[in-house]
């Protein structure tokens, strides 16, 4: 039954036996048996055809099928001139497949509709008019026009503001507000004005072109099943033959082994299961994931260990810049605008949030000269005639020795778990960027819910200092922390893993393409990820939301499931009616119709796996408030960073900058921070509370509340009695404990907040 032929020959195929069946029907009612028999004979032998021709082509790809006991079924039939069972035999082989066409078709819907949309032709300014030209001939720097319901058609920053449905991509079903100046991915539909577009790819580098390519590579992939399914034939073949023969050679009557291997026919094996595993993968294709294969389904599914990388994967990979530190002459923004312009030619990730910012304050950015980057290392190059160096102390130095507000800069990022960028100017270490990339906040839980998944070990691997990976690793709760590998110690680590179970490795850099490649199943987070690493996965989450890997597995585990489920049950009705047509319950006639029954129950079990399987929940009133806030936490940030700064920097500033400092802190802490702080407990935390079930699970961040209201008191009391000429040491000492709590505590209640919003986040997904 492994025949090739086009659906639409299947068709005919199936109204050919189907004609058959009923005119050797209509003639057997009006006596005419022998015309009747002829007619069944003659639909027996198309039904047997198309199988022997695919019986063929197994063995010669010495693959063996369990094809063979549909053709020994079909030679019996015709042998003991049994053609009515013959010719609803054929029927069934050939509705089978009509059925395994719908079903394929269905499962393919959601691979189909990404490459259907994939647009063709693009609107481009030339000579300032437009012209509508072929996608291919865009070039990195054209000027795009993109109209309203207009899909994006190539990576590129837009001008001016711009509303868009990313659903195809991300699978979130309210469209985003888009600034001027923002880099949006090719796939996302212009659901708002229209809007011109500054192409930072070509068509064939853009995301959703790679997207199509992994989904072409995920159709031409063989579903595991398939091979699942022969190993089942290597003893479902042998134990029919052995009943079979075994009836004949008890009774002398053929016609009890002709009723075994009609009953045995096993469609449910290489129709069913492969119907599962491809609908999983359809399934996983509409939110978002595209998986290439059925074997990287099968395979996550059983996934033991899991291997994170850190950046970009564990946290947001949306860095950004958190503090700027000058140690000379060059002013913080003029500092960040050299350091800009020349990263403008850097693919490093960190570079895009040093443009970004730089954009931000409206630094005006030139053109590097004499660009020349090392790869982990750093980049240098000259702008404005000026030499500026970025990246790592000791390259930008060039072995010099450091400021001492350098050094200082560089133990406290450690500490914080942040990074930092040096600059060089001239020759000279002028400064650094603190570049913080935040855990995601649905990052925790995540890793319960993979735990709960079957996932019994979790390590993270990272190049990063064993001081920034301890801090993260520590507060995921992770069972192993491996810092400062390169790409090949990284494979190494999923090597000696394997050795436990079968590994999983996340990942989002080229670095983590070996480590991917190397593993059992490897995901890229492709949103932002290098192409290598999205070529290297089997599996790849197109939305930037790691909490699409348990949509990932959940998936895979029901189609695996059901896939199996499917085998069992048509493999285990066939038995007993293998076992009753031995012992002489039913003609051959009767086994043909009771082997349908069979197919059709395993199949429609094997389209379960296109559902859900759990009812969507309604979505809560409280998720777009829990988005305000969370957008209010981002703004937030420089703020809390700056109740640690003016903690550690206390004995270096004057009289007057302190106390500039001291009432910025006290603005936030004492004006904008509360109306946040009540706004939120009274609209989300009952939302949130509802949720998470249990007695009072709110109960520690409003706790948090109290606290942070008692030493934000305690700060403005201390304000108060500061006397007029400053602050004396002891002043120091209290306002510096206090700050650091302060820093400390709303550090971590604001991360507390970020996970119970996941859970409305959660709310709002469409079940998987």
């Amino acid at each position: 039954m492994n025949t090739e032929e086009r659906p639409s020959l299947k068709r005919l195929w199936l109204f050919a036996c189907l004609a058959g069946l009923l005119g050797g029907a209509a003639l057997a009612a009006v006596d005419q048996h022998d015309a009747a028999n002829a007619v069944w004979a003659a639909t027996t032998i198309l039904g047997g055809v198309p199988v022997l021709v695919g019986v063929i082509r197994s063995v010669a790809h010495r693959e063996a099928g369990v094809d063979v006991i549909a053709i020994l079924a079909i030679i019996g039939c015709l042998a003991l001139q049994e053609y009515f069972a013959g010719a609803v035999l054929a029927l069934m082989l050939a509705s089978g497949q009509a059925l395994e066409d719908y079903a394929d078709r269905r499962a393919h819907r959601e691979l189909s509709a990404l490459l259907a949309r994939a647009p063709q032709e693009v609107h481009r300014y030339e000579d300032g008019a437009l012209q509508t030209r072929d996608i291919d001939e865009v070039v990195i720097g054209d000027r795009l026009f993109v109209k309203t319901g207009e899909v994006v058609p190539v990576d590129g920053v837009i001008e001016g503001d711009a509303i868009l449905d990313e659903s195809a991509l991300t699978g979130e079903s309210r469209p985003i507000e888009r600034p001027n100046g923002d880099l949006v991915r090719s796939g996302a539909v212009n659901a708002g004005p229209a809007f011109d577009l500054h192409a930072t790819a070509t068509a064939a580098d853009s995301t959703y072109a790679g997207i199509v390519r992994l989904v072409e590579a995920a159709e031409l992939e063989k579903a595991p099943a398939v091979r699942l399914a022969d190993r089942y034939a290597m003893w479902f073949i042998p134990i029919t033959l052995v009943i079979a023969g075994g009836a004949w050679l008890a009774t002398g009557d053929p016609m009890r082994a002709l009723s075994v291997l009609v009953v045995a026919t096993p469609c449910p094996l290489i129709l069913a299961v492969p119907i599962a595993i491809v609908a999983g993968i359809s399934r996983s294709a509409k939110r978002g994931i595209i998986v290439k294969g059925g074997g990287a389904l099968e395979t996550m599914a059983r996934a033991e260990i899991l291997l994170f990388d850190k950046t970009g994967t564990l946290t947001s990979g949306i860095p950004h810049i958190a503090d700027i530190e000058s140690f000379g002459e060059v002013e913080p923004d003029e500092l960040l605008r050299l350091a800009a312009s020349l990263d403008q030619v850097s693919p490093h990730v960190l570079a895009t949030a040093i443009v970004r910012a730089a954009r931000e304050r409206g630094g005006a950015l030139t053109f590097p000269d004499d660009v020349d980057e090392r790869y982990g290392a750093g980049i240098a190059g000259v702008v404005e005639g000026r030499k500026i160096a970025l990246g790592k102390a000791a390259f930008v130095a060039g072995g010099g020795p450091l400021p001492a507000r350098a050094r200082d800069v560089r133990r406290r990022t450690m500490l914080d778990g942040s990074s930092c960028v040096f600059v060089g100017v001239d020759g000279e270490v002028a400064g650094a960027l603190v570049i913080d990339d935040p855990i995601r906040p649905d990052t925790p839980r995540v890793i319960r819910s993979l735990r709960r998944s079957g996932i019994r070990r979790v390590v993270m691997v990272t190049g990063d200092h064993p001081d920034v990976a301890e801090s993260v690793g520590a507060a995921l709760g992770v069972d192993r922390i491996l810092s400062e590998r390169a790409p090949d110690e990284k494979v190494e680590a999923v090597i000696a893993e394997r050795a436990e179970g079968l590994v999983m490795m996340v990942g989002d850099g080229l670095n983590d393409a070996p480590a991917l490649a190397a593993a059992d199943v490897g995901v890229a987070m492709g949103a932002r990820g290098a192409t290598a690493s999205s070529e290297a996965a089997d599996v790849v989450l197109v939305v930037d939301r790691l909490d699409r890997l348990v949509d990932a597995m959940t998936i895979a585990q029901r189609s695996r499931r059901i896939a199996v489920q499917s085998v069992l049950l048509g493999m285990g009705l066939a038995f007993v009616f293998m076992g009753m047509g031995a012992l002489g319950a039913f003609t051959p006639a009767v086994g043909a119709l009771l082997q349908e029954v069979i197919d059709v129950a395993a199949i429609l079990n094997a389209l379960r796996a296109l559902g859900s399987g759990v009812k969507a929940p309604a979505v809560s009133p409280g998720t777009d408030v829990a988005e305000r806030f969370r957008r209010e936490h981002v703004e937030f940030a420089p703020d809390v960073l700056r109740i640690r700064t003016v903690a550690d920097r206390m004995d270096t500033l004057g009289a007057d900058e302190l106390r500039r400092e001291l009432e910025a802190v006290r603005v936030f802490l004492c004006e904008r921070l509360p109306q946040h702080e009540e706004e939120e407990e009274e609209a989300v935390y009952p939302v949130v509370a509802r949720l998470m079930g249990g007695e009072d699970p709110m109960s520690s961040m409003a706790r948090a509340h109290v606290e942070i209201s008692h030493l934000v008191r305690v700060y403005r009391q201390l304000l108060e009695g500061l006397p007029p000429d400053g602050p004396d040491r002891e002043d120091l000492t209290d306002l510096r404990r206090v700050l650091y709590g302060l820093h400390a505590i709303l550090r971590l209640h604001f991360a507390q907040e970020e996970e119970a919003y996941a859970w409305l986040s959660a709310e709002e997904s469409v079940s998987v």
